[in-house]
């Protein structure tokens, strides 16, 4: 018989953002994010120091399902076929008339409309290794960083059709999530079980 599972009995308890069973403060917690990551860009990376000023309105970019060109900083939202609903390149909305005439009816670039994208586990054609799909609430301020940080590169570089910043972002990542992060109290989270740290 198995034996019953008591919350009493945990130190700690993690939670998936998305299907969880505690109420986040979205809010604090996308700022928490966005600082943490921007700060590491402007610092480490020698990107604009523009990136660490927002205004509430900056957020309106943010929203799930967004994909990002890895090769030319376009931010795309895409329809269950492949199309593309909106696009902006950084935060730079496209208008309608520029979306017609570089997407018409066709699929993204980056779709095959024959698989289903596992990576992302979301309801999508499968996208080739040169996007990142946008698709939970901790991914979010990482969206509307990328994006200014095209704003940034376009500004200084007239004319730059191709962009290479993400493995600054893969390493902000690393940088932000090493294990040495997760210490509390000299007792190591991921492995509360070998006592106190050094």
């Amino acid at each position: 018989m198995a034996q019953p599972f008591s919350l009493s009995a945990c130190d700690v308890v993690g939670f998936d953002l998305d299907h969880t069973l505690c109420r986040y403060n979205l809010p604090e917690s996308a700022r928490l994010i966005y600082n943490s990551f921007a700060q590491f860009l402007v610092k480490e990376k020698g990107y604009d120091e523009e990136s660490l000023t927002l205004t509430p309105e900056d957020w309106d970019f943010c929203c799930k399902g967004l994909a990002l060109d890895l090769e030319d900083g376009t931010f795309v939202k895409l329809a269950a076929d492949g199309t593309v609903l909106r696009a902006s390149h950084g935060t730079r909305m496209m208008t309608p008339e520029a979306l017609a005439e570089a997407y018409g009816k066709k699929n993204w670039r980056h779709c095959a409309t024959d698989k289903h994208c596992a990576a992302s586990n979301v309801d999508i054609p499968c996208c080739s290794g040169k996007c990142y799909f946008y698709d939970n609430y901790f991914d979010l301020p990482g969206a509307l960083l990328c994006a200014k940080v095209v704003d940034s590169l376009t500004k200084q570089n007239r004319g730059q059709k191709t962009f290479d910043f993400w493995k600054d972002v893969v390493a902000g990542i690393q940088h932000n999530f090493k294990m040495s992060a997760f210490k509390v109290h000299g007792v190591c989270r991921a492995h509360p079980d070998k006592g106190t740290n050094p």
